[in-house]
Order: C-alpha cells, then sequence, then structure tokens
C-alpha cells in the first residue's frame, strides 16, 4: 500500500472511532434534552468500520501483488546476468525460494546423455546449499511434473491422500509443495521444487502463477548456460587435441625451423625469417648453436629433455634481435619423430608476441578503470592524457546508510560478505552506463563520467541514469536478504570542471578526480537519505528534461554560502522513454 492511502485509511479510521466513542459518551445526555438518535446509528457505524477494515486489507493484497511482479522482473535480470551454469542454478533457487517463501527447493535437469533426470541444485531459504543425501523428496511428483508439463500444488500434503501415503512426505513432515516444469521450446527440461516443512497452506493460486512465470524465463537463462557450458568443453577438448598434436602443421602462420639430432638447421620457413628477421637460405645448413647463440643456451636443458623424455617443452625469451631491437617470443620445441616413433630431430615453432605484450602493457594500465566493453577498443594510451586533463565531469558519490551500526552486530567474515554485495550492486550500475569506478572507500563507491578514459557528451544524465539503476538492483538485492541485512545508498551526483589524471608515486599510481565536483558530489550525499538521489544544480540543468526532479533545501553545507538549493531525482519523465 502507498504511505499517502495507509495514512488516508488510517486517518478515517481514527475518526470513525472517535465519533463512535463520543456518540456512546453523549447518548444518556442527547436522550435528556429530548433528541433520540436513530437506535441502528451505532451498528452503522460498526459496520463501516470493519468495511474500511476489509478495505485496507484488499489495497495491501494488491501492494504486495505488485510488490512480488516487480522483484519478478527484477530478479530475471539477475538471473540472466551470468553463463556459468553452476551459479545460473543457485541463482534460479535463491530466487524462487525468495519469490514463495520457501524453506527449501531443488532443480532437477534432463542430462543431455541419458536423457535421465539428474539432481544439479539443492539450496535452502539462507541461500545454502544442501547436500543431495539430506533431501528427500517424492520421486512420483517429480516424474509427474516431467511427463506431463504441468505444475503440482499441495496445501496440506500430510492431510492430501494424493500425497500423504508418500514416504518421503511421511518421513519429512512436508506440509506445503510447490513443483513447476522448465520448459524451453515447448520441451521440459527439467523440474524446479519448493516445499516448506513447517507451514501449512503457505503456496497458492498467486505464488504457482509467480513461479511459473519465473520459470519461464529461468529455462531459457539455464539452456544458455548449458549451451555456453557445451560450447566450453568442446573448445576445452579441441585445444587438448591440439596440443598433443604438435605445433608443425597446426600453425602455419607461426615460424618453423626443424633440425637434425646433431642441431643442424634443416629447414626454416618464411614465417620464421620474419619474426627473427633472417634469411631463411642463409641459415639452413648451420648449426642451431651458431645462429642462435643466446637462446641456445638457454634452452640447452630443454632441448635435451625433448630429445631424452621425447615430449615437447615450451619456453618464452625476451632477446634483442639485430633490426629488431628487444621482442617477446614463445618458442616451442617438439620432437620430430619417423614412423617408429624415434626422435631423429627437433621442430622449433616461433610465435612473436610483441604485439601482444604491448598492447597487454597498454589495456594494463586501464583495465582496472573500464570495463570489458570499453577496454577492448582502445590501442594506444598515448593520446588519452593520464598524466592531468582540465575537463568537465558528473561525479556519483554512493554510501550506504547505517553501515557503522550494523557493522557492531556482525562477525568480520559476514560483514565482508555483505558490504562486497552492496558495493557490487553498486559498480555494476555504473559500469552498465559506462562509468569508471574512481575508488572504494570503506562502504562508499565514487564512480566518473566523461573522463578522457570514457568520452561521453551525455555524461550527467548517465551519472543518474547509473544512480537510479542503482537504486532498483539494491531493492532487488533487498529480495533476497534477510530483513537485518537490507541497507541503503544515499547518492550524491554533482557536475562541474576536475583535474584528472595518474597520481601517487613512481611504484603506484591511481587515476582519479581533483576538484570541487568530487567534494561537492560528497556533500549532496551526506544530504540524501537511504534511497534517495540528490544531484546539484548544475547537474539538474543538464538533465531537467529527461527526469522529474523536486527542489529541496540542504540540511548541510559545510561552508558552501551559495549552497540553497539541491535536487532529488523522483523518477524518469514520460517523454524521454
Amino acid at each position: 500500500m502507498q504511505p499517502a492511502a495507509h495514512a488516508t485509511l488510517t486517518q478515517i479510521q481514527e475518526q470513525l472511532a472517535a465519533l463512535e466513542q463520543g456518540l456512546r459518551a453523549q447518548h444518556d445526555i442527547l436522550r435528556q434534552r429530548g433528541i433520540v438518535l436513530p437506535s441502528d446509528v451505532l451498528e452503522k457505524l460498526a459496520y463501516a468500520q470493519t468495511d474500511l477494515a476489509r478495505l485496507e486489507r484488499r489495497i495491501a493484497g494488491h501492494g504486495a501483488e505488485i510488490d512480488r511482479l516487480r522483484a519478478l522482473a527484477q530478479t530475471t535480470q539477475i538471473v540472466n546476468s551470468s553463463l556459468e551454469l553452476d551459479a545460473v542454478l543457485e541463482q534460479v533457487m535463491d530466487t524462487a525460494i525468495a519469490l514463495t517463501g520457501a524453506e527449501r527447493g531443488f532443480i532437477v535437469l534432463h542430462s543431455s546423455r541419458t536423457g535421465e533426470l539428474e539432481f544439479r541444485v539443492a539450496r535452502d531459504n539462507q541461500q545454502r546449499t544442501i547436500e543431495p543425501d539430506r533431501f528427500n523428496v517424492s520421486r512420483t511428483i517429480l516424474a509427474e511434473v516431467a511427463h506431463s508439463g504441468q505444475p503440482v500444488i499441495a496445501s496440506d500434503a500430510l492431510l492430501d491422500p494424493e500425497f500423504n501415503a508418500q514416504a518421503s512426505i511421511a518421513s519429512q513432515a512436508t506440509r506445503s509443495i510447490l513443483c513447476v516444469p522448465l520448459i524451453f521450446r515447448e520441451r521440459v527440461t527439467g523440474v524446479l521444487y519448493a516445499d516448506n516443512r513447517r507451514v501449512a497452506g503457505l503456496f497458492g493460486e498467486k505464488e504457482l502463477n509467480l513461479l511459473a512465470a519465473f520459470a519461464h524465463q529461468a529455462a531459457i537463462a539455464i539452456e544458455n548456460a548449458r549451451l555456453y557450458d557445451r560450447a566450453r568443453r568442446a573448445l576445452r577438448e579441441i585445444t587438448e587435441i591440439k596440443d598433443m598434436m604438435g605445433n608443425v602443421f597446426a600453425s602455419v602462420a607461426s615460424g618453423v625451423i626443424t633440425t637434425n639430432s646433431a642441431h643442424t638447421i634443416l629447414t626454416c620457413n618464411q614465417a620464421a625469417g620474419r619474426i627473427l628477421n633472417v634469411t631463411p637460405g642463409d641459415i639452413v645448413g648451420r648449426s642451431l648453436q651458431e645462429v642462435f647463440p643466446g637462446f641456445f643456451e638457454r634452452a640447452h636443458a630443454l632441448i635435451d629433455a625433448v630429445f631424452r623424455e621425447h615430449t615437447p617443452q615450451t619456453i618464452e625469451v625476451e632477446p634483442v634481435l639485430p633490426g629488431r631491437g628487444a621482442v617477446n617470443l614463445r618458442i616451442k620445441l617438439t620432437p620430430l619423430q619417423d614412423v617408429n616413433n624415434v626422435t631423429y630431430g627437433l621442430v622449433v615453432v616461433v610465435d612473436d608476441l610483441t604485439a601482444i605484450k604491448q598492447r597487454e602493457a597498454t589495456l594494463n594500465v586501464v583495465r582496472t578503470y573500464l570495463s570489458p566493453r570499453l577496454v577492448r577498443h582502445i590501442q594506444s594510451i598515448d593520446d588519452l592524457g593520464l598524466s592531468g586533463d582540465e575537463r568537465e565531469v558528473s561525479i556519483i558519490f554512493a554510501d550506504v546508510r547505517g553501515f557503522t551500526t550494523f557493522s557492531e552486530h556482525l562477525p568480520p567474515e559476514e560483514l565482508m560478505t555483505v558490504i562486497t554485495r552492496y558495493l557490487t550492486v553498486a559498480s555494476d550500475a555504473v559500469e552498465l552506463h559506462d562509468g569508471i569506478i574512481d575508488k572504494y572507500m570503506g562502504d562508499a563507491v565514487v564512480g566518473l563520467f566523461n573522463t578522457q578514459l570514457n568520452p561521453q557528451s551525455d555524461h550527467a544524465v548517465r551519472a543518474v541514469r547509473a544512480a537510479l539503476s542503482m537504486a532498483y538492483d539494491v531493492r532487488a538485492l533487498h529480495e533476497v536478504l534477510p530483513p537485518e541485512q537490507r541497507l541503503g545508498y544515499g547518492i550524491g551526483i554533482d557536475t562541474g570542471s576536475a583535474m584528472l589524471g595518474n597520481v601517487g608515486s613512481p611504484s603506484r599510481k591511481e587515476f582519479t578526480a581533483i576538484g570541487q565536483p568530487f567534494n561537492f558530489a560528497k556533500l549532496l550525499q551526506e544530504n540524501a537519505q537511504a534511497g534517495q538521489i540528490i544531484i546539484s544544480e548544475r547537474t539538474f540543468e543538464q538533465i531537467r528534461d529527461v527526469f522529474e526532479c523536486e527542489a529541496l533545501r540542504p540540511h548541510k553545507t559545510k561552508g558552501y554560502a551559495g549552497f540553497r538549493v539541491m535536487y532529488r531525482v523522483l523518477r524518469v519523465k514520460k517523454s524521454a522513454l
């Protein structure tokens, strides 16, 4: 129920109660004065109060249903955010338990090899894994749902003659049961089961419809993860086969040199010539030690191992080559064998890693600041101006409310787990809108928009969208957290000119923003209550056509004499959707 509606109903109830009390108190006085009230006035007042209470319960029920549907939409996004099968299965189960209020649940899937149902994951309402031998359930229910594709619901299985004869239900004293099929492309791929051994009548038609809708999305997420898992295993098998075959025929683009048992070079392809900056014809017939003395000395022990053990050996070297300078090479030494598996020579496969290493070094500088989607397109940092660049930026400062008090009551390990979940939600929201994480300050997160690493003309709008995403995702997180762990973010956003670049010592540098927007965003955050997004007047001027906001007077100014107005972000304008 909305707070305004609840307050109105409460006020009407109080007025009716006061009227009834007053009429009862004045009844005799009015009679003495010749005023006779109709006999049914008090009775009608009682009926009115009963109807009002019934209306309040009905409105509350509709509000709870809306909250459940909102949670379904938000949690479906979470389930579809991963391709790791085990992670997806756990997320699906945890979400199903949270949506229905079940005590525990599990998922079985049809095996891709045998077609039989296989137990995959079991979880309880504390998001803990349950071992299979501790989860005794009705195989009859599973088989029925898997075969028919129709859900099964039991309000009190112990009293239901259809279920109470089953040994697993009797032994576990299971009361409420809800079991729905996982259907992908009109085919039942598995079953999602949830129950409660203590509460009867927990599941009704609403819970059934909600879980069935969620199961439809979950089946798609699970099949995507299974497809990804199969592709990854196939790739791993192909890679292993390739490594076993060696690199002679598998790496045509690589440099290839062959030698005999005396280490005399027999052949050298053009790729090897380009990589090593030699003419292939000039080195054929010469010894490996003569042509590449530095390499031969370093790899002598590996070469001996290839002949002795008949197994490939790999080494990475960084020689200085005439005409090329310092390079990075990966060299694989493979035995050259005849049909009888007798080693009579050596295959030297050379891969030039110089460009790859240079690009990796470039990306390492910015990888910690940007999401992978932004990093992929960066080829060089020469023009990024990391030494210092003054530009207009939007800075988001988000801090968890009540964390200090909350942290006093949890052991360190559990505290770190909880705060990590909140920091992850905030970081994901910033990166979703192409912002970069500036720093973590305890339980606070600072995000930057429109730096030289992520130039954006609409940086203020992106910052506010990130803040709204953060607020939505925190509410979704609350659906799977116990009440005592539900905290809220206070968020502040400012837009203005700042100096951005690497600061720190020669051994360790940090990319950050220095200037008033950082300090003012922090001050705005201090003015925000849990769940509020407070922006500056400068930010408001850039986003006013996209978001609905309300002007507020700040209660903390910290010496900013001109700080008289700030804005609370309410929602996206319909015209901007």
